[in-house]
């Protein structure tokens, strides 16, 4: 463990040679990964980003399989672990890096006051559960409302491949509604949030980060990973919508 804060010190104050940096990202991070890499890139000229996104499954999956991955970014601790048991993911290296909010978006003009008003509705989009966080923690929420066994049961769920997918759907208007992240609502052109979902109706929306074996091996990976916790990243991440855990855990009502 001293060895390799020590390795990092170094990281933070040396330039970084000519190197590459595989990324396996939740979908929801896309457009704040872009930015935090342009950000790190500017400083490290030699290194170079390669991300991927998708859904935290898909890409726990991907890496299992022996995709090349330096850093994990998962959009829930679930994944993130399975890889930690598979010995994937090196353990000291696991913490949170930001936190996000449930929503509920759609057309202008259409009232949401609680889960219970999804129940009228003819479709309503939501990440597939079984790989998609955003699915999980919007399956969660709305069978604490009371709401999922009938929507399911009356087909009126559709299933998106990642968050992403499913805003799109909310954005072309080919459902009613859609579960996504606040993050991605903000990016909307023509979906509005139409509802926050209590927090206290699903699972805590944290997304870790680790440091793949692979990745532990890297001076540029080990060197953006700590770029990830400097204020300059901070401050990117809260320019998309993101919260820090520890403002998170500040905040009223947490």
């Amino acid at each position: 463990m001293l060895l390799f804060v020590l390795q990092s010190l170094v990281m933070t104050v040396l330039p970084v040679q000519a190197a590459e940096v595989h990324l396996s990202v939740a979908a929801s991070m896309t457009e704040a990964i872009r930015e935090l890499d342009a950000a790190f890139t500017a400083e490290q000229p030699g290194v170079t980003m390669l991300p991927n996104f998708g859904s935290s499954g898909a890409l726990a999956k991907q890496l299992l399989q022996g995709a090349a991955a330096d850093i994990f970014i998962s959009a829930n601790p679930k994944w993130l672990s399975y890889l930690e048991k598979e010995g994937k993911i090196t353990k000291q290296t696991v913490r949170d890096l930001a936190v996000n909010t449930l929503v509920v978006v759609g057309r202008p003009g259409v009232v949401v006051n609680s889960l219970a008003d999804l129940a009228a509705m003819t479709r309503v989009a939501i990440g597939s559960p079984g790989s998609v966080p955003a699915g999980q923690y919007a399956e969660q929420a709305m069978r604490a409302a009371g709401v999922y066994e009938r929507l399911a049961a009356d087909k009126k769920l559709v299933m998106a491949q990642d968050v992403r997918q499913a805003l799109l759907y909310a954005e072309r208007g080919e459902v009613d509604a859609a579960f996504v992240y606040r993050t991605d609502a903000l990016l909307a052109e023509k979906a509005v949030i139409l509802y926050a979902v209590p927090a206290g109706l699903h699972d805590p929306i944290t997304y870790p980060v680790g440091l793949t074996v692979a990745g532990e091996k890297n001076g540029a990976a080990r060197a953006f990973y700590d770029f990830l916790a400097s204020p300059a990243a901070v401050s990117i991440l809260e320019k998309y919508g993101f919260d820090t855990p520890a403002a998170a855990a500040a905040a009223p009502g947490r």
